[in-house]
């Protein structure tokens, strides 16, 4: 059980039925005869001649937040527990479309706030680098279970990091597509200004494949942007050459300092880069901590008008950070969040100003490394310290991956963020840093 990366669909089934993976608490559903009979549909129609595509018969695991027919969609809670989601969502639709086996929900924190809780329905899934720790969140399943191989690639979603959180703690990589490129329509909403859905995989020409299959506009979803899906994995073996990067370091300087082994990881990367090619330059955005001002006023007032009726007539059937993080929208005067969208135009104009000058950002993902799921109070500590947030609030497209391990073992990571619907060229820089390192060929030992 040492290389669970290489098991097939009906290993991983076994042994989740055997419980010699339930430690990780991956799964809020798996379903191993609809895997299976996946599976077997898949492998008739290459028989056939029938191959839909590059993702022909690849498992894949959904946040349990997005809707798959004849299922629960739960959102990880109390509330929505005999939820049976009567259609596919657009995203689960294309990806069945591109022949992609779902093998179930994953776990997710409650509602994509709530997490990481104990008083839910179902536990929290755990790091599978030291299952002591958390794995990041909100879709957190996603992020553990593919970085210990239960399958090779996860779809979640990301109002604040909840992609790239996962992708940072658990070592793999996780991408925050632009705003608009990736339907949201049969996804539960937390913020409908800043929820993007996004996929997690070991590798970017994984994420690559699966952003093909899943881009497009979608005109059931109302910031669905009107673009067809390209290949974006066009760019994957450019290089960086002459690339122009711009590098926020105030952010992991002086906004929120990292921790020496987490700067280290990322002034590397942006050694590595230059070594490449790349032009590197320092570059200035708003604080960090201005950035997260207008994150959580938007969040949290439009989250409020989402969970209001539940919170008012069923109050304690939410765990308790769900209910202590979406109350306070409650209390937001409207002034205050058409002063906070008032503030993202601008934040966004301030990025689009950069992007004149360089074509990719190079910055921090997170400040540290994934602290123990039991320390409530380092989790509440040092969860926010993060450098995501500033792409839900402009819906640039953001990239995390892994950059390094910690002393004690636990992934360090980076971020790139580009120009609107250039995803390509983001997933061309992180192309190139996966080349040159080998971060990527490590896997956690789970047994």
């Amino acid at each position: 059980m040492n290389e669970l990366h290489w098991l097939s669909v009906a290993e991983t089934a076994a042994a989740f039925a055997a419980r010699r993976l339930a430690r990780l608490h991956a799964f809020v559903l798996l379903d191993p005869d609809v895997a299976m009979d996946g599976a077997r549909a898949a492998e008739r129609e290459i028989g056939t001649g029938r191959i839909r595509g590059k993702l022909h018969g690849i498992p894949v695991g959904l946040k349990d937040i997005i809707d798959v027919a004849g299922l629960p969609t739960t959102c990880h809670s109390k509330i929505l527990l005999d939820n049976v989601a009567r259609a596919d969502a657009t995203v689960t639709a294309k990806l069945r479309q591109a022949g992609v086996v779902i093998v179930g929900k994953l776990a997710t924190h409650e509602f994509a706030i709530g997490g990481p809780s104990f008083d839910l329905p179902f536990a929290p899934a755990r790091n599978p680098w030291n299952p002591d720790h958390h794995p990041g969140g909100s879709s957190s399943g996603a992020g553990a279970g593919v970085a210990a191989g239960l399958f090779p690639a996860a779809i979640g979603s990301d109002t604040g990091g909840s992609v790239r959180n996962p992708a940072s703690c658990c070592g793999i990589v996780g991408l925050k597509p632009t705003y608009g490129l990736v339907s949201r329509r049969g996804v539960f909403p937390l913020s409908y200004t800043l929820d993007h859905v996004g996929p997690l995989a070991r590798t970017v020409v994984d994420i690559a494949l699966l952003l093909d299959a899943m881009a497009g506009h979608d005109p059931s979803d109302p910031g669905s942007a009107p673009c067809s899906a390209r290949d974006f994995g066009r760019e994957l073996e450019r290089g960086v050459r002459d690339v122009r990067i711009g590098f926020i370091r105030h952010f992991h300087e002086t906004d929120m300092p990292a921790t020496p082994e987490m700067t280290a990881a990322i002034e590397d990367a942006a050694r590595v880069l230059e070594s490449e090619g790349a032009l590197v330059r320092t570059v200035t955005l708003p604080s960090l901590n201005e950035f997260a001002a207008v994150n959580r006023v938007i969040l949290a007032s439009e989250a409020w008008s989402v969970h209001a009726p539940w919170l008012r007539t069923r109050p304690g059937d939410y765990g308790q950070l769900a209910r202590r993080r979406l109350m306070p929208g409650a209390f937001i005067p409207a002034g205050d969040y058409v002063g906070a969208q008032r503030r993202r135009a601008q934040m966004i104009a301030a990025v689009e100003d950069v992007f004149r000058e360089v074509d990719v950002l190079l910055c921090a993902s997170s400040m540290d490394p994934a602290s123990r799921i039991e320390d409530a109070g380092e989790t509440a500590r040092t969860y926010p310290r993060q450098a995501r947030t500033p792409f839900n609030v402009t819906g640039h497209p953001a990239l995390a991956m892994m950059a390094g391990l910690s002393d004690g073992g636990l992934p360090l990571s980076v971020q790139f963020a580009g120009r609107y619907f250039q995803d390509a060229t983001v997933l061309r820089v992180a192309a190139a840093y996966e080349r040159a390192t080998e971060w990527h060929k490590r896997h956690p030992s789970i047994g």
